[in-house]
């Protein structure tokens, strides 16, 4: 299990949306006059880049690290860990954020993965934190064709190939293993590289599988493919290159089964399993024999989180969230630890990373109402005893201070009984006697997570604090189909995009009226990806409940969507046609053409504002070029802003700025919130306002 990087696969998720600001009075009708007490906190405190953010430390310890912005970009800086002053950048991206890094075991490469214009085609950068060279470790812009000429997209350009790391070893620390598509844009083949030298020498080459387990050693030892039926099966390697089929996992618990890494004896896997039950439990299995053991396991919630040992690869804890994260120990020499660590600050403990020698810990602490805290938490690992934390920084000093709404995590039923795990945030000074409700219903914006396979968790949220300092309560709601709460709930959302997934959400909203938190004619829905569907859903199956929708790259057709899915996901497209509909088959296209928005657009009768970016290679521009189309064929008034820049979301600052600046108007128009003027936070971005200028103050003649 390697504690130096995490590759994870999302389908359909929005991994950060951040927004934009600019300061500026606001006030309009429908504000409780409490919250004209509350300051207006600028836009850019929330969403602008945090001064630092994504602490690590390097494998010997001789140097901590952490992201920080370089004129407007964030960029990797490094420091002795004796002396932070001494930081210097080590990466000079100049274009998009570096979202991405880990140190290379040789204590002396940071690498990084970073894309062009928001396409998804990774490649991945290795930098000498001493001299300051960088090389690009995946020199490949084209993926030839059967003729040996590159493969060109409609659009005139060349297919690009994406690069992902398939593990790391202190065995090697010159060397990662690394997976690429340039030969078959579907599949990655492995190769091993040299970080000094960027030499690539193969491997495996791949045409069936989806995904690879290796061991310290860098053997590929197992390799996952998804089944027809939307299963997994598992195979082990051989030495002799056999391949052995050595689990299989149905449809139902494909989500929340899998292979981990290995133990320090390289004999021994670990395992999440939600077979013969229903949460994802954490298992080690000894492939010779079969023989498990199970480490850790709750009854509502799977495995979130592992702490393992950096060298001994002992697991030492195990998170779960349900409603809050909850860490179970299963070393006891941590305790010590873990229990003096609570007492240093307040908020979710998090340990970023570990020295290889554990006397040096990363460890943050996450709040819902302040920036997140770091340390350096230094300790003496035979002695038994606490060590002692320094205070390095926090991510974003001019959180500290201000006016922040707490962060609630409720319980509602949906109408069949599902408990729907959700949060609330509700505005600054609107609750006089403490009860967790507003003193009278406000305003609320119903904020929809993407994935659907995602879920929303506590804690400190821009948006949510943004938006209830606007004067709006916040909803989060884990719908069906979310995960982290079982395999059965993950399931309860087959085939129910725009059914009981999005009951799920009307059931959320009434609940919120019911409770006198939310004014039933003041609700907004908004999201990103299936967020944005969700959206478009709203504003088409249930036009009555909204006062208005925000979509950020949501589809509007499913079948266009599964029809132009990027060509490395063609091994788990089962996943969607199991889930989803089978756009392959008649009878799916008429299901999916059922949950389309875009076939039931005559039913909008409420405001709607767009937003895309022109690169998203999961939800391509067409989905939302398609819908704006239709509506204004149609007369229905839209509002669309397109980033050329950008893929799905919206990672340039000043494109974060802009789209919520208009956002953030659109909704005071709407719900009578409050809002910062846009200012001039549209001229600073890329966007270009493709229809619907017109329809709110400020936007006319903005953008490029």
């Amino acid at each position: 299990m390697t504690s130096r990087v995490l590759v994870a696969v999302a389908a359909l998720t929005l991994a950060a949306l951040p927004v934009s600001v600019a300061l500026g009075s606001g006030g309009s009708s429908g504000v409780l006059t409490s919250m004209k007490e509350v300051p207006l906190i600028p836009r850019d405190v929330l969403f602008g880049n945090p001064d630092k953010a994504g602490p690590q430390i390097s494998p010997g310890g001789k140097y901590i690290s952490w992201l920080a912005d370089v004129n407007g970009v964030m960029n990797v800086f490094v420091a002795p860990t004796g002396d932070l002053s001494k930081a210097k950048p080590v990466t000079s991206d100049s274009t998009r954020n570096i979202r991405q890094y880990f140190w290379a075991y040789n204590d002396t490469h940071v690498l990084y993965v970073q894309d062009v214009g928001g396409d998804e085609n990774w490649k991945i950068h290795a930098v000498d934190v001493v001299t300051g060279q960088t090389k690009d470790l995946t020199p490949f812009d084209t993926i030839a064709g059967p003729d040996g000429k590159p493969i060109m997209l409609p659009s005139g350009n060349p297919l690009r190939p994406t690069a992902r790391v398939v593990g790391m070893s202190e065995k090697f620390p010159n060397e990662l293993l690394v997976g690429l598509n340039n030969r078959n844009p579907q599949f990655h083949d492995v190769y091993r590289c040299d970080i000094l030298t960027g030499e690539l020498t193969l491997l495996a080459q791949n045409d069936q599988w989806s995904g690879y387990v290796a061991d310290d050693d860098f053997n590929l030892r197992f390799a996952q493919k998804m089944t027809a039926d939307g299963g997994n099966e598992i195979y082990a390697f051989g030495k002799d290159g056999t391949e052995t089929l050595f689990q299989t996992i149905g449809r139902d618990d494909a989500l929340t089964t899998g292979l981990g890494g290995f133990d320090k004896t390289g004999r021994k896997v670990y395992m999440q399993d939600s077979r013969e039950r229903n949460t994802g439990a954490l298992y080690i299995l000894d492939p010779s024999t079969g023989e498990r053991s199970l480490i850790a396991e709750d009854a509502r919630a799977d495995v979130g989180g592992v702490i393992a040992h950096p060298t001994e690869k002992t697991v030492q804890a195990v998170a779960f969230t349900y409603g809050r994260t909850e860490w179970k120990i299963i070393d006891p020499s941590i305790k010590t630890d873990l229990d003096y660590l609570k007492t240093v600050a307040s908020g979710e403990i998090t340990i970023n990373d570990r020295t290889q020698d554990d006397t040096k810990w990363i460890v943050s602490y996450l709040q819902d109402t302040g920036p997140v805290r770091c340390y350096l938490y230094e300790r003496d690992p035979a002695s038994g005893k606490p060590g002692k934390a320094r205070f390095l920084f926090t991510n974003r000093s001019k959180l500290e201070g201000l006016a922040l709404s707490p962060m609630q995590d409720v319980v509602i039923k949906s109408r069949d009984g599902l408990n729907l795990v959700s949060y609330l945030t509700i505005p600054a000074g609107s609750d006089a006697n403490a009860d967790g409700r507003p003193d009278k219903p406000v305003p609320m914006v119903l904020f929809v997570h993407g994935g659907p396979w995602a879920r929303d968790n506590w804690g400190f949220n821009p948006y949510h604090q943004w938006l209830s300092n606007r004067g709006y309560a916040v909803l989060s709601v884990n719908f069906r189909g979310s995960t982290g709460f079982g395999k059965d709930f993950i399931n309860a959302g087959n085939f129910e995009w725009a059914g009981k997934m999005h009951d799920d959400l009307i059931d959320a909203v009434n609940w919120a009226v019911a409770e006198k938190i939310a004014d039933k004619d003041k609700v907004a829905i908004m999201g990103g990806s299936y967020g944005g569907y969700a959206t478009l859903v709203g504003l088409t199956f249930t036009p009555d409940v909204f006062a208005c929708g925000v979509d950020i790259v949501g589809p509007s057709n499913i079948v266009t969507l599964l029809n132009t899915i990027p060509p490395y996901w063609a091994p788990i497209v089962a996943m969607f046609t199991e889930r989803v509909g089978d756009h392959r088959t008649e009878e799916g296209r008429k299901l999916l053409e059922s949950r389309s928005p875009i076939n039931f657009v005559d039913n909008i009768k409420k405001p709607l504002l767009i937003g895309q970016g022109a690169n998203d290679p999961r939800v391509k521009q067409s989905e939302s070029d398609q819908i704006v189309e239709v509506m204004k064929k149609k007369s229905i008034p839209v509002t669309y802003v397109l980033f050329p820049d950008e893929g799905h979301g919206f990672a340039r600052p000043d494109n974060n700025m802009a789209f919520n600046a208009v956002t953030e108007t659109f909704l005071a128009q709407h719900l009578g919130g409050r809002a910062q003027p846009i200012g001039d936070d549209l001229s600073k971005s890329t966007a270009q306002v493709k229809a619907g200028a017109d329809g709110i103050p400020g936007l006319s003649g903005g953008g490029n």
